[in-house]
């Protein structure tokens, strides 16, 4: 039955997006017209991706690559005006047209030598030699990664050099499980980027973001720096992991191995999040992002292990599937964002995070905040209609028998409803709230 409800989403998901149209790809090959207005963001980018038969304009693939590659990439914003601020503009055609959409400016591999030259000479020049580090989820090309964080970084205007660490997804919803084991895959190499980070002596301060799957990826690293180090590095002031897609029991055993000496850590959860309802059917345990954190075992860990817990759950969006509220509460975003990347607390005695979640306005997707959906898709059902075209075949492949046995709930007119799980196996638990100190309630 689990497997049945699984397939039924993912195909009225698939449905849902039939009109949209994807974007181009190989938006990575250098764009030389300029515009005026235009903004640029330069991301250093280190990936555990292969670049075999990757097109010039692609760079990196989903396959997993022998040892880990650096890349220096520069991205075109274009003028305000000419943006909505949260989104990445696509460009319908290439080359883009940096007066309109995202377009590259460089993009080139660098040798270890010289990624640390590169990032040496920016973090010197950075205030509090700070630096922000993300980790995506699943479901990622790599020019999205690219794109996305690029966004982030210029719309939240987060003074930090980015650090894109992006491991190897395949962009295709039904290779859930083989981005799960590239995650796994990459821990050691996400592990040594931190330990060579934190360990250069030109950087001050270092933020880590992760995503969703990103989050089991983040995590591991962290552990096992731990365990050799003793600790995790002093540097790093804040692990901000949002909607994780992470076994509870698991992240538990991850939070004893890094040690009571670590940084301050923020989870974004929300409990009505349908995608992270559908991954713990497929893992038959409770995701740590949708969890109800004033329920046991849940509150005794949590407080235990000082772990500061912002619930979405009361925050309403556009997202009907409830995975990407951070994305879409852009207030808030940018409120959290500045307090953690300048090493502040979210509970720091000024007005409650949970009235301020409680007063963002439904479809408040159009400012800062939006950025911070860093290519939030859900693990499993999609949010972001480009996805369709990561499908390929895959639907086709399932068989028109398989989809003739897995009967979809039908909305107006006959139409396969978009939420093909039961009640039952999304129903939100109760929501919480915090209150004026920050604190759960």
């Amino acid at each position: 039955m689990m497997r049945r409800s699984l397939v039924a989403l993912l195909l009225a998901a698939a449905l849902g997006l039939g009109g949209c149209a994807g974007r181009p790809k190989n938006v990575l090959i250098p764009v030389a017209a300029t515009a005026p207005g235009t903004s640029e963001v330069t991301l250093l980018v280190a990936t555990t991706r292969s670049d075999r038969n990757a097109a010039p304009g692609e760079m990196f693939t989903g396959e997993r690559g022998r040892a880990t590659s650096f890349a220096d990439i520069t991205v075109s914003i274009p003028p305000a005006g000419n943006r909505k601020v949260g989104d990445v503009q696509w460009p319908k055609s290439l080359p883009g047209n940096p007066a309109t959409d995202f377009v590259t400016v460089s993009a080139t591999e660098l040798d270890r030598a010289e990624a640390i030259a590169s990032f040496d000479a920016r973090v010197r020049h950075t205030p509090k030699r700070r630096v922000l580090v993300f980790v995506h989820g699943y479901n990622t090309r790599f020019e999205e990664a690219v794109y996305r964080f690029a966004q982030i970084v210029h719309d939240s205007g987060a003074p930090a050099v980015p650090v894109l660490f992006t491991w190897p997804s395949r962009g295709q919803l039904l290779s859930y499980g083989y981005d799960h084991e590239s995650g796994s895959y990459s821990r050691d190499a996400l592990e040594a980027l931190l330990q060579a980070v934190t360990k250069d002596k030109n950087v001050g301060e270092v933020a880590i973001l992760a995503h969703s799957m990103g989050n089991w990826v983040t995590l591991e690293a962290l552990r096992q720096m731990a365990i050799r180090n003793g600790r995790v590095s002093p540097k790093i002031n804040s692990i901000m992991l949002a909607a994780p897609d992470v076994d509870f029991d698991v992240f538990r055993r991850q939070i004893a191995e890094i040690g009571p000496q670590r940084p301050p850590v923020t989870i974004f959860i929300s409990q009505d999040d349908q995608a992270l309802a559908v991954s713990r059917r497929v893992w038959g345990q409770p995701r740590l992002g949708a969890i109800n954190a004033e329920a046991e075992p849940y509150r005794t860990v949590l407080d235990r292990d000082q772990i500061t817990v912002v619930d979405l759950t009361k925050v309403e969006t556009d997202d009907r599937v409830k995975h990407g509220k951070f994305a879409q509460s852009p207030d808030v975003v940018r409120m959290i964002g500045q307090r953690l990347v300048e090493g502040q607390t979210l509970n720091d005695g000024r007005s409650g995070l949970g009235e301020r979640l409680g007063q963002v306005a439904v479809g408040a997707a159009s400012t800062v905040g939006s950025a911070a959906s860093l290519a939030i898709s859900a693990p499993i059902a999609i949010i972001d209609p480009h996805t369709r075209e990561g499908l390929g075949g895959q639907f086709e492949r399932l068989g028109s028998n398989m989809a003739s046995t897995i009967p979809l709930p039908q909305g107006a007119h006959g139409q396969p409803s978009s939420q093909a799980v039961s009640e039952a196996d999304t129903a939100p638990l109760e929501p919480q709230s915090t209150d004026a100190q920050g604190r759960r309630r």
